[in-house]
This record gives C-alpha cells, sequence and structure tokens, in this order.
C-alpha cells in the first residue's frame, strides 16, 4: 500500500469539548488530507468502512459521493470545506460535515441520518396519498351516474395505483357490467357472462368478502378477459379487492401491473383498499340514487295530472301548478274517466288535499284510485262521496279533502252536467253571451265527519258554453302592487266571461296565465282547473262502415 506525504502523522489539536479525543467520538470520524489518502479514522469509522486505514486511498474506501465531496473541498482554488453532503452507503442513508484540519487536512464527521430519511420519506408518501385519496372522494361523488362513476374509479387506479384496473359490477341477470382503464388511455365499458372463479379471489369480493394477498394470485393464469386491452408485456403482479357499499357489496376492482413495474408490496395492497372502500361507496350511492329515480318516476306518472282531450263531442281540458316550482305533484288533482259509449257518462272529478307537496301528493293518489274503484256507482253521486269518505276516515292519513264532481253527457247539441260539490268552491258556468253562473250545488267535505251529504245540480251546456271547475288555489292567490291582494272571485268570474265561446284548452290557458301574472314570483298554493267546453259545430261521424261513430268539430 502506498504511504501518502503526512499521512502518518496525527491531527493535532482536533479534540471534542470536555477533553475527550476525537478518536473516542461515537460518530464515525475520519481525516483525509490534500491528496486524498486516509490520515486516521476513528473506530466507529473504521468499523464502517474497514478499508478506512492509515494511508489508503479515500476514493478506495468511502462511497464515491463522499470521496467527490472531499475533492471538492480541497482542491487548489478551493474555499475550504463547504456544508454538509449526503450520500448511501450499504443500506444506510449517511450526512458527511467536513471541519478543516491542519495543513488542509479535512476531517469527515458522519451522522446516520437512515431514520430520518425513512421518516421524511413516509411522510412525503402519506401526504400524498392522503392528497389522492380527497381528491379521489371530490371526483367519484361529483356524480350520481353509475357509468360515469366507474370510469373515475378506473381511471384513478390505473394512474396513480396500478397500470391498468378493471372494475366488476354486481352482475345484471347473468351479465356483470365492466369497465377498464390502462394508463393513458381512455376507459372502455363492457358487459359480459364471465367466470368469477377464474380469477383468485373475485368471486369472494364480488360477495363482500376480505381480499386474498396478491401472492396468492397467479398472473400468468388470469382469463382474457381479466386483463385490459392495451396492457402490453406480461402481467407481473395482481391486486382483488372488493368495493364495498351501502350494506350491499358495489363490485371489485383488479388491479394490475407489469412485469416490468415492482410488485405490490403489503402496504399498497392496504393502500387499494382504502381507495376502494370510497370507490365502493360512490358507486352504492350513485347506484342507489339511479334505482330511486327510477322508482319516482314509476310513481310519478300515476301521481301527475292526466292530459284531458275531447270525449264523445265534448272537450275536457286540464292545467295545474305546484305550490312550489321545483315540484310536479301536490295537493291538488283532477282526473277524467271517459264512458264507453256517447249514449253513457263520462265521469270528471277536481279535488283538493288539505296540504302542499309529497305529502298531499301521496292521499290524492289514494283518492283518485278509490274513485276509479268506485266509477260503477257514479250514477249517484251522493252514494259515490259516502263511501269514498269512509275509505278516507279509516285511512291513517290524518287529511281532508274537498270535490267537485261532474257528470257528463252530450245530447245532439246540448251537453248535459250533473255537478255535486263536496265542500268545495262551486263550478262556473259561461254562456256564449258571456255571462257567468254558479252552479247550484253544496256539500261537505270529505275525510273530517263521519257522515256526509251532498245536493246535485242540473246543467245543461250549449255550443260555445263552458263549465269551470277550479280549486280556491285560484281564488285565494295572491299578487297586486304589494303582493297582498286575493285573486279573488270576482276577477275570477271576469276572466272567465272574457273567455266565452273559447275551446277548452284556450280558457284553461289564458287563465293559468292570468293567475301565474297575479302570483308573479310570490308564494302560493296548488292550482287546478278543468275546463269542460260544448263545441262548435259537432256532428257524429262513423270511423267506418260498421263500428260505433264519434263527435268531431
Amino acid at each position: 500500500m502506498t504511504t501518502f506525504e503526512g499521512s502518518s502523522r496525527r491531527s493535532r489539536g482536533l479534540v471534542l469539548p470536555g477533553g475527550a479525543s476525537w478518536t473516542q467520538a461515537p460518530y464515525p470520524a475520519l481525516v483525509a488530507d490534500r491528496a486524498g489518502g486516509v490520515v486516521e479514522a476513528n473506530a466507529a469509522a473504521a468499523a464502517l468502512f474497514p478499508g478506512a486505514l492509515g494511508g489508503a486511498r479515500l476514493e478506495d474506501v468511502v462511497p464515491a459521493w463522499l470521496a467527490d465531496a472531499h475533492r471538492r473541498a480541497t482542491e487548489d482554488g478551493g474555499t475550504g470545506p463547504a456544508g454538509p453532503v449526503r450520500g448511501r452507503h450499504e443500506e444506510l442513508t449517511l450526512e458527511a460535515h467536513p471541519t478543516a484540519g491542519d495543513n488542509g487536512d479535512v476531517v469527515w464527521w458522519l451522522v446516520d441520518d437512515t431514520d430520518r430519511v425513512v421518516a421524511e420519506t413516509a411522510l412525503h408518501d402519506e401526504r400524498e396519498r392522503t392528497a389522492f385519496l380527497a381528491d379521489a372522494s371530490t371526483r367519484l361523488l361529483a356524480s350520481l351516474n353509475v357509468d360515469r362513476c366507474m370510469e373515475v374509479a378506473v381511471r384513478m387506479a390505473a394512474a396513480h395505483l396500478a397500470d391498468a384496473a378493471l372494475l366488476v359490477a354486481p352482475a345484471a341477470g347473468k351479465r356483470h357490467p365492466m369497465a377498464a382503464s390502462v394508463r393513458g388511455s381512455s376507459v372502455v365499458h363492457t358487459t359480459g357472462r364471465i367466470d368469477p372463479s377464474a380469477v383468485p379471489g373475485l368471486s369472494e369480493a364480488l360477495q363482500g368478502f376480505p381480499p386474498v394477498p396478491s401472492r396468492w394470485i397467479d398472473p400468468a393464469a388470469l382469463p382474457d378477459w381479466a386483463v385490459p386491452e392495451g396492457l402490453h408485456g406480461p402481467v407481473g403482479s395482481v391486486v382483488v379487492t372488493p368495493l364495498p357499499g351501502h350494506g350491499v357489496p358495489a363490485g371489485a376492482l383488479i388491479l394490475l401491473r407489469r412485469g416490468s413495474t415492482p410488485a405490490f408490496d403489503a402496504s399498497e395492497e392496504v393502500f387499494a383498499r382504502v381507495f376502494a372502500a370510497r370507490a365502493g361507496v360512490a358507486l352504492s350511492a350513485a347506484r342507489l340514487y339511479t334505482e330511486q329515480t327510477s322508482i319516482t318516476a314509476t310513481l310519478m306518472v300515476e301521481l301527475l295530472p292526466p292530459e284531458l282531450r275531447q270525449v264523445h263531442g265534448v272537450e275536457f281540458a286540464g292545467g295545474y301548478r305546484a305550490s312550489r316550482d321545483t315540484e310536479r305533484v301536490g295537493g291538488d288533482f283532477y282526473d277524467v274517466h271517459p264512458s264507453t259509449s256517447p249514449d253513457q257518462e263520462t265521469f270528471a272529478v277536481l279535488g283538493d288535499v288539505c296540504g302542499k307537496g309529497l305529502a298531499a301528493a301521496v292521499l290524492t293518489g289514494k283518492i283518485r284510485n278509490t274513485l276509479q274503484a268506485l266509477l260503477p256507482l257514479a250514477d249517484d253521486h251522493e252514494n259515490l262521496l259516502r263511501r269514498l269518505n269512509g275509505a278516507l276516515i279509516n285511512n291513517r292519513h290524518a287529511r281532508y279533502a274537498t270535490l267537485v264532481l261532474a257528470s257528463v253527457r252530450r245530447e245532439g247539441r246540448t251537453t248535459r252536467l250533473r255537478l255535486t260539490s263536496a265542500g268545495h268552491p262551486r263550478p262556473l258556468i259561461v254562456r256564449h253571451t258571456g255571462q257567468v253562473e254558479e252552479a247550484d250545488t253544496s256539500g261537505t267535505l270529505i275525510g273530517a265527519l263521519p257522515e256526509v251529504s251532498a245536493r246535485t245540480a242540473h246543467v245543461e251546456l250549449g255550443p260555445g258554453e263552458t263549465c269551470l271547475l277550479y280549486t280556491d288555489g285560484v281564488t285565494e292567490a295572491k299578487g297586486g302592487p304589494l303582493g297582498d291582494v286575493l285573486f279573488g272571485e270576482e276577477r275570477l268570474r271576469a276572466a272567465l266571461a272574457d273567455c266565452a265561446g273559447l275551446p277548452a284548452e284556450a280558457v284553461v290557458e289564458r287563465l293559468q296565465m292570468l293567475a301565474s301574472d297575479w302570483v308573479g314570483t310570490g308564494p302560493h298554493d296548488d292550482i287546478a282547473l278543468v275546463a269542460i267546453t260544448a263545441p262548435h259545430g259537432t256532428r257524429l261521424m262513423a270511423v267506418d262502415g260498421h263500428t260505433a261513430g264519434r263527435y268531431t268539430a
């Protein structure tokens, strides 16, 4: 071994506080001269670098990063030792602090910084994961569309957790909806008949059971449907984890990495389960919303007012506005039940249930269904109202309703009506001259008293004349300059008089427009209108040579 000039001398004057020699320091320390030769190393440094003996070349016994730092600190023109440097040695991360010694020598104090670096790295990774999970939750919950939620889940999983991701949803019949994504590619939706048992742990994950370790899954044995198209190269590592939902599994997530990518470790598998939990909650919420929307739409069809039309030569038109613009149903309702032949009466009803919104709409649905069941009794309005009252008295809903019934039949050019009010505003009749009359009918409301009574009015309409059924939402609508004046019956009568001779649909549209203009943006009750009009110039026409005829204008 070559001995460099000065390599045998001791670095005098290098003494630790308290008088202890630097060679006894617990931290590794070594002295190197300007020529890059080791002058001396303490016991801790010798244990760390076994070749660090006096006379050895520094670059032969220490990591290259430390030798380079010494060269920069001692080269000609240098300003002496700079700040500390850091680097790896075997499994350790070391931080070297230089101290100027005699004759240009440099003492390098070495500190084991491995634990701090590991802690900083772990903290950095945890912050990144926390930020990723927060972003994932925001994106996943941003949409209540199931397909969109599946797309976000597999796209984020492929971009941050694996090279590719496949989401398998619970079976719809015999087919499983799936969404797949390869990092950097678009999401592909498919639906197929698959065998979940072909992928270890997938059947269990779809049932909500905990995942199996990735080391139990042989990537080479995966079926073709489990490997998304576009994932080039052999699969090297696979993770299968459930997507837990609200009491029911939301599906399973398959993560795949190429053979060239490091395999999933235990912490990554745990993190994948945390992400899958968030994705499962979002998917479950989206699926629940979709189911509730479908149910609501189905039920809403039965609650919404029907579209009215001409029946056996008589025009029927209806208009409805809920108390809130955000709602489609409420406590007011109307129905028309056409008769099977022109010589029979068509039955119409308009009602007002106590209350507003969906709760009131539920009771209107019950009343409408009950009335339909009582149609065979429609020739006797009072008997029908008694039966309906009995049904509501025994109902768990503590609500009452007011009704007006109309039985309508056309005889030649005359339209005959039987009108019965049950606690409801009396129908108004507008003649072709513009005169407005009130039907002479009255009765007790339904659902409040054990016994009800009613008086039926008989009315005849000539061509162009209209009978208007309406709820008190029209007359009690508040508006005007200060928004506190009722629309009132007088305004309604005057507006109806202006509608003399108009078709039923035009009558309803005009009255709705006037009431809406009067209310403006202010609060109001439910508003419902039904116009029954005897049209001008109707005649009975045969559909063909032998079937029953129909009235046309």
